[in-house]
Parts: C-alpha cells; structure tokens; sequence
C-alpha cells in the first residue's frame, strides 16, 4: 500500500472565537462543497482507503454472497387492506427497487401471495426501477393514494438531498397528470373528498417549516395554509385513520401543538387542539366524537387522555402515567384502541376494547421488538403487527381481537438453511460510573468459543431506541465466531424519558461513558476484542469513546458521524442547528454549554494517544450530517493522534442514507464487515 495520502491542510485557516475562546480549524477549507479542490480531496481520500483494503475484496465479495444468498430476491410484502383494494409491494431478482402494487379486495383475509407471480387484475402503482432509470441514487419520499383509491400522489429524489418533486398519478386510467411540484419534503396528506393534498417544504435550515395547499389541476402558485416561524420547531401533517380530519403537527424537541381541519373542508382554517407550552409535548388522534391526545403535561413517561371533538383542549385520562411504563405512541380505530408501549427495556402493545377490560399481547422470548405496522382502516376487528428479535426474522401478524388469535402471515424468509434455533440471545446489564445499570442486548451462534471477537453498537440520542433486531448480514459475522451486542446507552429511549432525559444536553457524557462500561463489561466472559459502530449521532458517541477509552476497542466504524458537533451547533445557518439547540444545547449564547460540549466534541479532542483503526463512512450531499465533518476529523486524526490506520470513505452521489439500490447497499455492508472481521484477522 502506497504511504501517499491526500494532502490534509491549505493556507487558509478559519479562526472563531466564542466566549473568549480563539480556536484555529485547519481544515474548515473542506467545508466549501462546491471547491474543485474539496472534491479532489475527497476523491483521493476514496482513492487512498481503495487501496488500503484491497486486500480485502476476497472476503468483501464473500460476504456479498452470502447476503444476496440468504436474501429471497423475488419476493413480496403482505397485503395491507385500505378501502376496496389490497395494497402491496414487490421485489424482483436483479432489480435494485420495490415494485408497488394493489389488487381488488374480495373478503377480509389478505390474498396469498406467490413470489414471481403476478395475482389476476394486479395493478402497478410505482415500479421504482423504471422511475429510477440510469440514476445512481433514487429514492422515494412519499406515496399516498387518495381515500376513494382513485388518485396517487407521490415524490421522488434523484440526488440524497432529500429535496423531492411532487407528481399524480390517476390510478383509473393510469395517466400522469401535468401537475408537478419540486422541492418539497417527505409526507403529505389528501383532503377527504381526494380534491387537494397538503404538503410541507423546508426552509434554508433544512426545516419543514411551511404546509401548502395543492389542488389538483390547478396552474396557480400553491397557498401557504401553515407557516411556522419559531426556528426551533418543524412541522408535519397527516390524514386521520377515520379520514375526518386533517392533522397539522408543529414540534419542537420539547414543546407540541397540533391544528385540525375538517377533512372534507380543504379550504378551511386549521384550529388549534391546545396552544402550545413550553415543556409539553403532545400527539393527535382520533376516534368517533373524541380526540385521544397522547401527553406528558405531569406525565413524564406520557399518559393517555380522551378529549371531546367539539372541547378538544379538555383533557380526561384515559391510561394514567406509570412511572414504569413509557407511552409510544396511540393507534384509535372505530371500536378499540391500541396503545404502543415500552417497560423494562421492551416494546409492548395494549389493547383498549370498547365495553371490555383492557390487555396486553404477550410474547416468548427474552428479547423482541413488536409494533403495529399497516393499519390504514379504521373500522376492523384485526391488528397489523411486526414482531422481530435478534434470532427471530421480521415477522408479520394478525392479531384477531374476538378470538384473541395471533395469526402468523409472513416471517421473512432466509435462505441458505437458516435456524433460529443455531443462535441464542442474552440481555446482560453493565453497572456505568455513577452506578446506574445499562442493559446490553447480545446475540451469538450457540458453541461459539467465549470470550469472542465482538461487534458492540450504539446510538443514545433523541429518544430513539436501537431495540433487538434481526440481521440477514449479520449472520456474516456470527457465523465467523462473532459475538453481536447492542449497548442500551442514556441518551436513547429504551427505559423510559429519564433515561433520555439523563443523556442529553448537560449530562451527554452519560452516553459515552455508558458505552465504554458495556465494553469493559463485555470484556473477560463475553468478548475478546472490541469493534464498535455508530452512525450519525451514534457516529458522535464513536468518536467521543474513541476519545475517552481508545484502549478498550479493536477498530471503530463511524457512519455518516456527527462528529464535529460544536462548530455545526454554533452556527445557526446551518441545517437543523437551532432546533438541535434542546438536544445539546445552545453554545452560541451560553458559555457554559459552549465549553461543555468543546470538552466532549471528537474534532476538538483528538489526543496524541495511540487509537484504533478507525473507518468513516460519508455521503457528500448528506443534508443531515455534511460530509466535512468526518473529513475533517479523520485529517486531524492523522495530524495529532498515533495508531490506525484512519480512513474515510465519501458516497459521492448519495445522502444520509448512503446508497438507494439494495444490491448497492449489500456492496457496502459486506466492504464495512469485511474490514471489521480484518481487524481481529478473519481473512474468509
């Protein structure tokens, strides 16, 4: 391997200077996308980590092989009932997208499906293949077919930024309509009598910050019907399951307040269900003559309350808060309702009959993850659930409210002989510094030798919850004697909103430190070597722990990381930033958080230690995380720190989500694993 690298400073520097402190960024040149010289950078970095793991394309194409092995490339989805049709999607061997499809329903049980074969009177909605052409990123960010399934409305973007343009498509003589809007963002919402659709776009910051009204066939410039000037909040909306009303979400990290509008008066004004305050969040359904609002106002894991149609800021309990048990998300259908739940580290579902007790579904194994999924009519005696765990594939059910049956339709299949059976599944607890307990999900091949090589995963931001899941590439790695672990660290959502709450803005550094005790934790009885993984605010805990604890880890992957958070969260014409402000905090006004999290962010504390090998992997029109930020660290890496290697890979046609294509996606999976497994010496 050559020892050339690419060129990592310029003679321009950038100086700023917050609360009396001056720091020169040697590599803020990177930050201007459109500079010949940045994109040259880039693409000889790609160049130079070509190189470095060439020897690797052995093992990568292996590992290709073997997801696209276990992988039913043909196959199809359940049927999800809405209306008078079956609506479903499809895959194709050799083709990179899924195909939507819809078929006349007859009766109440779903049509069975058969791979490759098309059922008599199918009708193609989107084939994305054809709409994605020669283009090497597509992507879809919206589809919406109107309440009488006459009319779809759908989006499409060609480069990752996630800006998407707007077309109709009449279903009855599939024709293209003429309209068409650019620029918008994902979702939308038909009006009831499918005359209009609601859409939002976003502002330079990358904000949802404006819902517009389009009636179809109009030539006119599109109404602002929302316009939301609070830079901290987004918003969003939506049609209601029962299809009565509109609903218009504006949310900022902390704060709610939502607006209705009858659905069938397009033209209407948006009322306010209750005016928003400070500290109370708050979501919307709707059910008959009431409204169900989902709420913490006193409730911090949420309660559920009932609210009458004509009385909506009137709030009655109708599930009271449980210290215990963290309240998701409320699913109203016309005679039940179905409450998604979260209690001692576990999703849970509760239903609400109309005139009966209440009940929870139960479910065997020790670690699992259930949600309802594909619930779009609003009068039924059947609930759509997924149900996966970290052996047990996405699995798709009915659950039948009269008998009370839970009826399996599809389990993914995995081909190549795969059984469940062959891997077991742990929940194990590490004790962090102030001695609080963090759970460790952990997955292995039963007689695999212990202490094993390890893949530890994290995340820890926003609420969000990184629970057990199933991972056709994964068994890549399981089956070479790997040991998988996802560390539950604060900062995510998996014990409740304190558990949030005790991992962000001042108290960040939980999330961190929690990490580096699952490893040392895992270290002895489970794992020999350590190789963790992170993307996006997962890829900030990467490198703060890279920072903190070098020592405990093999290797680092970093995806799409958010690594330079200090100077990204100072400058609020960046995308994103003021509304980030009550997740980290606002350094630009306030000196304290500027220096707290100066004292975590991985650019500022690069320490002349010797670290790990360390892959980051990037996307150049990323507009969630730019791509500078993990180009840049990884320059400063290799200025001040020892080890590594240190290598950075950019997608130069791809967003946050890295490439669109599923054979695409496989390639750059089994090249990630296959340089985790080269860090402990498996070479096949």
């Amino acid at each position: 391997m050559s020892s050339d690298m690419p060129p990592a400073a310029k003679k321009v520097l950038a100086e700023r200077t917050h609360h009396g402190d001056t720091v020169i960024d040697e590599y803020a040149w990177l930050i201007k996308k459109d500079d010949p010289d940045t994109v040259a950078y880039l693409e000889a970095e790609n160049a130079y980590t070509s190189e470095a793991t060439t020897h690797l394309k052995a093992l990568q194409d292996s590992i290709f092989q073997e997801i696209k092995g276990r992988t039913l490339e043909t196959d199809l989805s359940v049927p999800t009932r809405k209306g008078a049709w079956w609506y479903y999607s499809r895959t194709e061997e050799g083709k990179q997208y899924g195909i939507q499809c819809r078929v006349a329903a007859e009766g109440d049980d779903p049509p069975v499906l058969t791979p490759g074969e098309s059922l008599p009177g199918e009708q193609v909605l989107l084939d994305g293949n054809e709409l994605a052409g020669d283009s090497p990123f597509f992507a879809i960010g919206t589809t919406s077919v109107s309440p009488d399934g006459t009319m779809l409305a759908y989006s499409t973007d060609f480069s990752g930024d996630e800006r998407f343009t707007l077309r109709f498509k009449n279903l009855t003589t599939d024709e293209l309509l003429s309209d068409e809007v650019p620029g918008i963002f994902y979702g939308g919402a038909w009006s009831g009598d499918g005359s209009t659709f609601f859409y939002t776009m976003v502002d330079e910051a990358w904000r949802p910050n404006r819902v517009f009204r389009h009636a179809l066939g109009s030539v006119d410039s599109d109404p602002v019907v929302y316009q939301e000037d609070d830079e901290r909040f987004w918003i969003g909306v939506g049609l209601s399951r029962s299809e009565r009303f509109l609903i218009l979400g504006a949310h900022s990290k902390i704060t709610s307040e939502v607006r209705v509008l009858d659905a069938n008066n397009p033209l209407g004004e948006f009322t306010v269900i209750r005016s928003r305050e400070t500290g109370v969040e708050y979501h919307v359904d709707h059910q008959n003559d009431r409204f169900l609002v989902l709420h913490n106002q006193n409730a911090e894991n949420f309660e559920l309350a009932g609210a009458p149609v004509d009385d909506p800021a009137s709030w009655t309990p109708v599930i009271p808060h449980r210290a215990d048990t963290r309240l998701l998300d409320v699913d109203a259908f016309q005679s039940h309702l179905v409450v998604h739940f979260r209690r001692d580290g576990l999703t849970g579902l509760r239903i609400l009959p109309e005139g009966a007790e209440p009940y929870e579904l139960e479910f065997p194994e020790p670690l699992y993850d259930v949600a309802p999924s594909g619930n779009s009519e609003f009068v039924t005696s059947r609930l759509r659930l997924g149900y996966t765990s970290m052996v047990t594939p996405p699995s798709v059910y009915d659950f039948d409210l009269p008998s009370r049956e839970l009826i399996l339709l599809k389990q993914r299949p995995v081909l190549g002989g795969y059984d469940p059976a062959d891997y077991e599944q742990f929940r194990e607890w590490a004790i962090a510094e102030d001695g609080t307990k963090v759970p460790i999900s952990i997955v292995i091949k039963k007689g695999t030798a212990r202490p094993a090589p390890t893949l530890l995963y994290g995340y820890g931001s926003y609420e969000s919850s990184i629970d057990p899941y199933f991972s056709v590439a994964r068994l890549s790695l399981l089956d070479r004697g790997f040991a998988f672990a996802v560390a539950h660290v604060r900062g995510g959502g998996e014990m409740g909103r304190r558990w949030y709450e005790d991992g962000k803005l001042n108290r960040k550094k939980n999330t961190f430190t929690d990490f580096v005790a699952v490893a040392r934790h895992l270290k002895g009885e489970w794992s020999g070597p350590i190789i963790s993984r992170g993307g996006s605010a997962g890829g900030l805990l990467m490198g703060a722990i890279a920072n903190l604890a070098p020592e405990e880890f093999a290797g680092v992957v970093a995806e799409v990381p958010f690594v330079d958070p200090l100077n990204t969260i100072l400058d609020p014409s960046l995308p994103l930033t003021v509304i980030e402000w009550d997740e980290w905090g606002d350094p630009l006004h306030n000196a304290d958080v500027y220096a707290y999290m100066k004292s975590y962010s991985p650019y500022e504390n690069v320490r002349d230690v010797v670290y790990p090998p360390i892959l980051a992997i990037t996307s150049f029109n990323d507009t969630r995380v730019f791509y500078h930020e993990p180009a840049k660290w990884i320059a400063r890496l290799r200025a001040v720190a020892r080890g590594g290697p240190f290598l950075l890979k950019t997608e130069m046609g791809a967003g946050h989500g890295g490439r669109s294509g599923r054979y695409d996606a496989w390639h750059e999976e089994a090249f990630t694993l296959s340089w985790i497994l080269d860090r402990v010496g498996v070479s096949k």
